[in-house]
């Protein structure tokens, strides 16, 4: 059974390419009565607050026609910035060597929480080191993933 993000994603993708960019995630995070949908966007021009507003525009109106969510929410559309949120194995490949922060579903070595650079990752397995040892995690396990901003 796909999850509502995976169907906002098939749902979103196409009106956002359309725009000219790339739909690089989402976070559907249910608060109460009231939701938040994140959807972030990408460009190799980089995004700016008009490319924003115009996806954020496209977005709803899609939402609005196949109502994919039966309560209230908030809509936010943005870049995924310096600090982006990882979704995707391909995401996770593109920053080899780079320092991210992730939170995990169950521990692993005894941590729901970790800080390490990605060193590879292989199908759905993720190698990250932390302070010297080499963990393999699967991508399912990792309920959010962030990069570390280098400056």
């Amino acid at each position: 059974m796909a999850t509502i993000e995976n169907r906002l994603e098939e749902m979103l993708k196409s009106p956002v390419e359309a725009l000219g960019h790339t739909l690089w995630g989402l976070e559907y995070v249910q608060a109460g009565k009231h939701s938040i949908l994140r959807v972030y966007i990408d460009n190799e021009k980089g995004i700016f607050i008009e490319d924003c507003a115009e996806t954020s525009r496209q977005v709803s109106a899609v939402l609005d026609v196949e109502d994919p969510i039966s309560t209230e929410y908030t809509l936010e559309v943005s870049s995924p910035g310096v600090d982006r949120p990882l979704f995707k194995a391909e995401q996770y490949a593109a920053y080899i060597d780079e320092t991210v922060k992730i939170q995990l579903t169950m521990p692993v070595a005894g941590s729901r929480n970790l800080k390490g650079t990605i060193t590879g990752i292989e199908g759905q397995m993720l190698s990250l080191t932390v302070d010297g040892n080499e963990l393999i995690i699967a991508l399912d396990n990792i309920r959010k993933g962030n990069l570390i901003a280098k400056f």
